[in-house]
């Protein structure tokens, strides 16, 4: 049976969802790892794969917002990922930009809000063209925020942040004794957002390849075997469940 929650207050007073003491997160992210491992495993090309990670972004995404979390964050495509073969990633770019063009109409229709976090610049003109009429389209909504990691790396979000953040001084737009973890925050991707309470990974990898570097420096860890295309949303209320048995310190004893 799903969890159902409602609104209640932590011990810090701040707002939180909690129903018989289970608290939902406030922002979830996820690395989605398997897809082509699920796909080899039935015989099938590695695009089967991604095709069925795609069904199974729209239907965690979906129930997350049925359950009233407020953010949700994929790694849908690194800047590692350009390695791959010619033709796995022209078929992620097709399959990209068909995809956002088509479900930007159901993620309105639920109120559900898209960001992109990466350099979208690097990818085709359709591709860039099928992002920015998502954003566009779904910016006013209001349900749980859905934002996709495209072309992004932490590393390379964190040297973004920098060469802004260099200019800016150069430019005298800022001090150099004004650079702090709250400046720094606001040149990032995510500068909107906070940071992630809770990070999935699938397929059983342990590790967390770029993916937030700057903001996942208290986030929970949460591992499991499944292949992304078999994850569920039993398995998201698994995780939930787990992060409610920890205890967060933020470096408090």
């Amino acid at each position: 049976m799903p969890f159902t929650y409602k609104q209640g207050t932590n011990n810090k007073g701040e707002k939180a969802m909690e129903n018989n003491k289970q608290a939902m997160p406030t922002h979830i992210a996820i690395i989605m790892d398997g897809n082509r491992r699920w796909a080899k495993s039935q015989g099938k090309p590695a695009g089967f794969g991604h095709k069925a990670g795609a069904k199974t972004i729209e239907n965690i995404v979906r129930y997350a917002n049925k359950i009233g979390l407020k953010y949700i964050t994929v790694y849908a495509f690194s800047t590692e990922n350009w390695k791959r073969s010619q033709d796995e990633v022209s078929g992620l770019m097709l399959l990209l930009q068909n995809y956002l063009s088509d479900y930007a109409k159901r993620a309105d229709t639920e109120n559900i809000k898209i960001k992109v976090l990466g350099d979208i610049t690097k990818f085709p003109e359709g591709t860039q063209k099928s992002i920015k009429e998502c954003i566009e389209r779904t910016k006013n909504n209001t349900g749980v925020t859905f934002s996709i990691a495209l072309n992004y790396g932490g590393r390379a979000e964190i040297i973004k942040a920098i060469q802004e953040i260099a200019n800016d001084v150069k430019k005298e737009k800022i001090k150099e004794e004004e650079i702090t973890e709250q400046l720094i925050n606001s040149y990032l991707y995510t500068k909107d957002m906070p940071e992630p309470d809770l990070i999935i990974r699938t397929s059983g990898e342990q590790r967390l390849s770029g993916f937030l570097a700057w903001q996942s420096t208290y986030s929970e860890l949460y591992f499991i075997q499944k292949n992304w295309p078999d994850f569920t949303e039993n398995d998201l209320e698994e995780a939930i469940k787990e992060y409610n048995r920890r205890t967060r310190k933020f470096g408090a004893n």
